[in-house]
Parts: C-alpha cells; structure tokens; sequence
C-alpha cells in the first residue's frame, strides 16, 4: 500500500471504447485511482487511428495532465501497432513529456508479459481487420518471437468491437487455437471484452493466454509496488518524515 497517497493512472482511450475504463476500475483499488480521459475514433482502421494519434492525442496529454497521474496509460493495440516497436515507444515518449508521469503503451505492456511467460510461439487473435492484425502480429515478431498464426473477426466499427459477448470471443480463439503449435495467445484489443473471456478460454486451450487489459493491469500493478516499496524505504531510511 502506499501510505497516505493516492496512485493516479491516467487513462487515454479512444472515445468509443466501451470497455477498457470497466477493466480498469474492476483490476484497482485504492490507493489506486483511474482518471480517464478520451480521443475521437469511430472505426479501427489506420487511416481513422493514425488522424487520432496525430489530431486527439496531444490535447488528451494536456488534459491528463491536469489529473498529475503518477502513470498514463495510451490505452490503443492497434493505433501503437501502425509503425512498429519504435513508433510505439515514441507514442510513450511523448506521453511522459505532455505529463510529466511514467508512460505506458499496450504493446510495451504485451510485450514485457510475453517475456515474463518466456514465450517462444505466439498466436494472435484480434476483433480487428486483417491489416491491424498483421500490424500487432508485426510487433510481436519485432520483439524477437514466433507469430505461429494471426487471425482477426474482421469488425471496423469500434462499437461493434465492445458489443461482442466474451462466449464469442472464447469461440472464436478456440477455432484458431486447437491445432495450432502456439505456445502464448496474444487476445489484442483494448475494446474487446477478453479479460471476461479469459477464465473460460484458458480452462480450455493449453497455451498461456494473455489480453491487453489484462497486461496492461499487471504492469500498472508492478510500477505500483515498486513505488510502494519505495517509499517504505524511503521512510525506514528517514522516520522523522513520515
């Protein structure tokens, strides 16, 4: 716990995700607080992503800001995806000079969790078109692993991504999944209802499964006790402060 303090994420999502900000406020507590802030997007497709990223997400920064969240959260798969591991990580850059606050994308929260699992083989399932699936599939390889397979439902309306019921979700990934030689499941989205899938899907598939919510949970969930511990050092090491 860290004492006496708040822990505020900042939370950027596109405006018609539905789901994220539920996943989010279910996986925290307090100290923990979400604050939540929005950038237009009606269809996931790249041109739509890439006029956000461009013309929404620098004001969102400001906005944020103003929270004085000790982590923000660039809560889009596939608009990190477009340009690789490197435009990724300048989308986080640029999210810690706005803020001031550490950063964090989807796929660098992916990737740290496909490392920590040690995985070898990935199968990457998404809601998405076949070119955003193959931009997520492209970053999983740039990290250094094996894209087994890369399959999408094929949805362009962000709406009709958060509508899909987590027992479809399941059905889907099990119709990739039961001959594939995968040793991880990626399940991108920020906006698919996956963390509700998981439960289901991993009783039934043998490989590891992992979502973006899910990821990006548990690295939020890392920086929070590391910030925890130390400040618990910092106060063993001066007593009179606390």
């Amino acid at each position: 716990m860290i004492a006496n303090s708040a822990f505020t994420i900042g939370l950027i999502v596109p405006s018609s995700n539905t789901v994220m900000e539920g996943d989010f406020h279910r996986g925290f507590s307090r100290p923990a607080v979400v604050a939540t802030t929005r950038i237009f997007l009606e269809d996931v497709t790249r041109e739509a992503e890439e006029k956000m990223i461009r013309e929404e997400l620098p004001s969102a920064a400001r906005l944020i800001a103003t929270a004085e969240p000790k982590v923000v959260v660039f809560g889009c798969t596939s608009a990190g995806s477009l340009g690789g591991i490197e435009h990724d990580a300048e989308i986080g850059r640029s999210l810690a000079r706005a803020t001031g606050a550490q950063s964090l994308t989807v796929v660098a929260a992916m990737i740290a969790a496909l490392r920590e699992l040690r995985a070898e083989s990935v199968a990457v399932l998404t809601p998405y078109v076949e070119d955003l699936t193959h931009s997520v599939a492209q970053c999983i390889s740039q990290a250094g692993f094996s894209v087994a397979s890369a399959a999408g439902m094929g949805i362009t309306s962000n709406r009709a991504i958060g509508r899909v019921e987590p027992e479809e979700i399941v059905r889907f990934a099990i119709s990739h999944l039961l001959h594939s030689p995968a040793d991880s499941v990626f399940l991108s989205c920020t906006n698919w209802r996956a963390v509700e899938a998981l439960p289901q899907l991993q009783a039934t598939v043998s490989q590891r499964v992992l979502s973006s919510n899910q990821c990006c949970i548990q690295a939020v969930s890392a920086r929070m006790r590391l910030v925890a511990r130390q400040s618990a050092e910092e106060m063993h090491r001066h007593p009179a402060r606390s």
